[in-house]
């Protein structure tokens, strides 16, 4: 007698590992190159899944394939079940690693990364932890590290990540500096700083206020331009993630005005084919956790 309430058996891992990459991929060619199989071999699996399952998975078209009605229900308990046996697995099996590199800007490193590495190294005292600074996008090719501090929408292929923080930008100046200005700080030098974050017409222009006098001073990096900062050179259009320490130490004061926040953030990114092991999930609660 058969019993309608059993549960549908569990098809083989491989033919599910094989879905989810074509699933991913869109094509079984791309599949079969990811997985090192043949086109003929992925076709195979798919057409076995399907015949297990009783329904089709996807809809074969001229040029690769798109996933069916329960194709795209299916995928992403698929995917989200692989992805945490990959991780039990790294997490239980896998030899801890002794090296892990970071790439970063000056300022992520310093600013970011540097107060949190105590408490990645109390998780991981026998970690060695490398940081390369990058300082424009063809870098991060030379240096090959594990782990990418990258900005922009978070959707850059090949890639996956968690946002560290977002960019929000308010004007900043050293106590000092504004002790000693009995007039509007617009008068006061501005430092500007040359990079993907805005600028200081564009905060004006998203602040709705009216924009200050052209910059005085100019540097390549958020680094520098904290020095200067700090130091009482100018008026800086910070990035309050970054400095929020110097302004809780009140070695920068916020000025009365509006703050911007950015489309775009700070992520921390890894090749989306790598294994998942322990240490990248330490390294991604300890800098991506706001403080």
């Amino acid at each position: 007698m058969n019993d309608d309430s059993a549960p549908t058996p569990l098809p083989p891992l491989e033919w599910l590992r094989v879905f989810e990459a074509a699933a991913r991929q869109g094509t079984f060619t791309a599949a079969a190159e990811e997985l090192g199989l043949t086109q003929a071999a992925v076709s195979q699996r798919i057409r076995n899944l399907e015949a297990r399952l009783g329904v089709p998975l996807f809809v074969r078209l001229p040029r690769g394939v798109e996933l069916t009605t329960e194709g795209e229900s299916y995928a992403p308990h698929v995917r989200a079940a692989l992805l945490s046996l990959e991780r039990s697995t790294a997490d239980l099996f896998s030899a801890p690693r002794r090296r892990l590199s970071i790439a970063a800007t000056s300022a992520t490193a310093e600013l970011w990364i540097a107060p949190r590495l105590p408490a990645i190294l109390k998780q991981l005292p026998d970690l060695q932890v490398s940081l390369f600074t990058i300082a424009r996008l063809g870098d991060y090719a030379a240096v090959n590290a594990d782990l990418e501090v990258r900005f922009g929408a978070g959707d850059w292929p090949g890639r996956q990540g968690k946002k560290m923080f977002d960019e929000v930008l308010a004007p900043v100046a050293a106590p000092a500096l504004l002790a000693r200005q009995d007039r509007d700080w617009r008068a006061l030098p501005q430092i500007a700083v040359s990079s993907l974050r805005d600028g200081w017409l564009d905060w004006a222009a998203a602040a709705d206020v009216a924009p200050p006098r052209p910059p005085s001073l100019r540097f390549d990096t958020l680094s520098q331009g904290l020095a200067a900062a700090l130091a009482g050179a100018g008026v800086l259009l910070g990035s309050l993630a970054l400095i929020e320490r110097e302004i809780a130490a009140n070695r920068l004061v916020r000025l009365p005005e509006p703050s911007i926040r950015m489309d775009d953030g700070y992520w921390l990114t890894w090749d989306a084919a790598s294994t998942p092991y322990r240490e990248r999930g330490i390294i991604l609660e300890a800098l991506c956790a706001l403080p």
